[in-house]
């Protein structure tokens, strides 16, 4: 084995790979250049061919990734460290190898010059591989004639506008030239590895590309958590499989392999793609020219890394719609097939990017719930596929029981954070207030819970829609907003967003409601105004809890519930564990003083309109009958408290353990080595005995859907002492979820579920009834 920058395979051994860059530097997109290399034959195809897919009558069926096992038997061997570069390639079934150190011009067409043919890929080479070596024809040996401009890869003529001389647009220069060098190299084996080789050779080492610097504004943003967990080193992301004979692909190749960023299985003779491709969620290249494709599947809608699909020489007529899942697709390329005239033209005239948007922009939607049916059309009729099924409603416990509640969680995404760049595979209708909040208050009222916390509620929305809308279905509700509302005029206040509960005034009176400042309360405890991060790290994030206090009219139980919203950056997990400890310790403190709240003596005048200061527009009558005396409470801890909202946090991180355990230590690892007063002097505590509410069950496996995170950060906490969880909402359909890449769209109005939960109030017999008066 030679030594040098990088090593390469000896003549007659296996796969050889390229050096890729170093993990956590993000290199340059490379695109396809321009020149075609020399075709060439290879050795007839067998059987026993290695490969890392296998057609289902191989004889080597038991072993579909053929680069393991009986691969080392044949002098196959891998090298998973080298030397650094640009792109590491995985060359599999190849017995030799050998580059293309000159181009071919095609007759009848000069180059077309664009920046989808120029690529820098820097890495130093090996002087051996400028050798060629020659293969014998075989089975392979299918190419066909360049390209002219007198004719289409299709066989049809050209149309009109290239009949009469007229200017072609750029779009489709640039899909005419990459198929003619897709149609030129069809004969050739691992092309594309070969071409990387070659490149590799003449250029000089890469540069290392300057760190990421925040966008201005990025707190302003509504910027979601990508998934968190330690990074794996990967020493090659792409794997060519370009001219194999090959027949069909193990799904093992894209259920195994989900770390590839290119893939390259054109110049076979494929005729479908399994599903399973859309599990290649980091695929950014994909050639699948030269094929017997038929249809695309509508899976390929997941990989909406994509910025290069090629389709090129297959005989595909229609493109599936979710395509338009594809927002990042620059180059689609669907030259050489029978596809329909008006996608063909609308690629033709105004390019890939275009016709992406076409498909994404002209499908339709139906959501199903209970109480209504709302159904979307396209302008095309298509479809974005059928609702999915209902959410089971999962039963925990069946003990009979004198009082239960139910709530629901929903952060709703406030309409200033539903935006194309935030969110560019979902429909700009879809994205609009006007479509979403029909499907959000539909929701709201097929769970009818008897508490809801909503997050990401502006004023504008509270008070002209929610406020009135809730108010027929029996709701009050308590509002605030984060605390930059204050500093701002009107018009810009009421886009502020902010946490709002609503509660069946019917069932509850409101006795009493708190807002907890985060950032105000951290800079105003003597232990923390000092330090430098509570100043730098914690004041400026103005996220609020919302604290109310309620009495149940007949039972005379009183309840907690908290609504909260903490701040999202997985950077600052420091800041997101001040901001939860800061909450519970405010909780205790009114915990405790509600539990001396005296009783009410006359429920039937305490009125939700008193409170609220609005009217009762639902016209609905207080119950005055059967009402129960307050209940009585020795300490805080002994008060039922539920606790919701959007955590941005998962198991095993600070806010969980915080919570879920009781305590913290100062030195936590979420706390780095930030100073925070007593929090990282003392560590973190609070006295209540809270779970969640969908703890230890499998009913629930994400709260938050997009193509860059799925999990759950979304909690509903009870205190296991008062209350007993009966029943819970379920998953989405998991069958649904594979083939949709993300949250909202046509039929889930934010990115974030819905979380609904029911409990029983455990009995405190031991608590002697205050004696009430009613009135008159």
């Amino acid at each position: 084995m030679a030594d040098g920058p990088y090593r390469y395979q000896q003549p007659g051994a296996g796969p050889y790979y390229y050096p890729h860059h170093q993990p956590n530097q993000h290199h340059p997109r490379h695109l396809p250049r321009s020149g075609s290399p020399v075709n060439s034959s290879r050795g007839a195809y067998t059987s026993d061919t290695p490969s890392p897919s296998r057609s289902p009558v191989s004889q080597s069926a038991q072993n579909p990734l053929g680069m393991f096992g009986q691969a080392h038997q044949q002098g196959q061997h891998m090298m998973m460290n080298g030397a650094p570069g640009p792109q590491r390639y995985m060359q599999v079934g190849m017995g030799n190898k050998y580059p293309h150190h000159h181009q071919q011009q095609h007759h009848g067409q000069q180059p077309l010059h664009s920046h989808h043919h120029q690529q820098q890929n820097h890495a130093g080479g090996h002087p051996g591989m400028g050798h060629q070596h020659t293969f014998s024809s075989g089975t392979m040996s299918n190419s066909t004639p360049h390209f002219t401009p007198s004719q289409l890869h299709s066989g049809t003529p050209r149309n009109n506008q290239m009949d009469s001389g007229e200017h072609i647009s750029e779009h489709w220069q640039q899909q005419l030239q990459l198929a003619t060098e897709a149609r030129a190299v069809s004969s050739t084996p691992h092309h594309h590895c070969r071409k990387e080789g070659v490149s590799r050779v003449n250029k000089g080492p890469a540069e290392t590309p300057p760190e990421h610097s925040p966008r201005a504004g990025d707190d302003e943003e509504r910027n979601r958590a990508t998934t968190n967990g330690e990074i794996r080193r990967q020493d090659w992301d792409a794997m060519d499989l370009s001219g194999q004979g090959l027949r069909a692909l193990s799904p093992s190749l894209f259920c195994d392999y989900m770390f590839l960023a290119k893939l390259f299985i054109d110049n076979n003779r494929l005729t479908r793609l399994d599903p399973s491709l859309g599990q290649l969620r980091g695929l950014t290249h994909l050639d699948a020219s030269n094929n017997q494709f038929v249809e695309i599947p509508g899976e390929i809608g997941m990989l909406v890394n994509l910025k290069s699909l090629l389709l090129f020489h297959n005989n595909i007529h229609s493109l599936p719609s979710e395509i338009g899942y594809l927002y990042k697709l620059e180059m689609l390329g669907v030259e050489g097939n029978p596809l329909d005239e008006d996608l063909k033209e609308e690629i033709i005239q105004r390019g890939s990017k275009a016709l992406v948007t076409h498909l994404r922009e002209n499908t339709a939607g139906m959501c199903c719930h209970r109480s209504y049916i709302f159904i979307d059309h396209g302008p095309d009729g298509a479809t974005a596929g059928p609702p999915p099924n209902e959410r089971d409603w999962h039963i925990m416990d069946q003990t009979p029981t004198s009082e239960t509640l139910s709530v629901l969680s929903y952060n709703i995404l406030c309409d200033k954070y539903a935006t194309p760049s935030q969110y560019g595979y979902t429909p700009s209708e879809v994205l609009s207030w006007n479509y979403r909040k029909d499907i959000i208050l539909g929701e709201i009222k097929e769970h009818d819970a008897d508490i809801v916390c909503l997050q990401e509620v502006d004023q504008e929305r509270y008070n002209e829609f929610f406020r009135r809308e809730l108010a027929y279905r029996d709701y009050r509700g308590v509002f605030s907003p984060k605390t930059r509302a204050k500093t701002m005029a009107d018009r810009e206040a009421k886009l502020v967003d902010g946490c709002a509960t609503f509660y069946k005034s019917s069932k509850y009176i409101c006795l009493d409601k708190h807002v907890i400042d985060f950032a105000n309360t951290a800079i105003n405890r003597p232990d923390m105004k000092g330090e430098h991060d509570t100043f730098n790290r914690v004041m400026p994030r103005d996220h609020i809890a919302v604290v109310t206090f309620f009495e149940n009219r007949a039972t005379g139980s009183r309840l907690i519930v908290v609504n909260v919203h903490i701040y999202w950056d997985p950077a600052f997990k420091d800041v997101k564990l001040v901001q939860v400890a800061i909450m519970l310790e405010q909780i205790s403190r009114l915990a405790d003083r509600w539990a001396k709240h005296p009783p009410c003596t006359d429920k039937t005048a305490f009125q939700p309109a008193e409170l609220d200061a609005e009217p009762n527009i639902a016209g609905l009558e207080v119950p005055s009958e059967e009402l129960a005396p307050s209940q009585k409470y020795s300490s805080g801890t002994q008060i039922p408290l539920l606790i919701c909202g959007d955590f941005n946090s998962t198991v095993g991180t600070g806010v969980y353990d915080l919570i879920t355990q009781g305590s913290v230590s100062g030195d936590h690892a979420d706390l780095a080595k930030h100073s925070y007063g007593n929090f990282t002097r003392d560590g973190m505590s609070h006295p209540f005995n809270l779970k969640s509410a969908y703890g230890g069950t499998e009913f629930l496996s994400l709260t938050n859907y997009t193509p860059t995170y799925s999990g759950v950060i979304d909690y509903i906490w009870y205190s296991a002492n008062a209350l007993q969880v009966r029943g819970v909402l379920g998953d989405v359909d998991l069958d649904y979820l594979s083939k949709v890449p993300g949250f909202p769209n046509h039929h889930f109005p934010s990115d974030h579920l819905a979380l609904r939960a029911e409990f029983s109030v455990k009995s405190r017999k031991e608590i002697k009834a205050v004696e009430a008066k009613f009135g008159s």
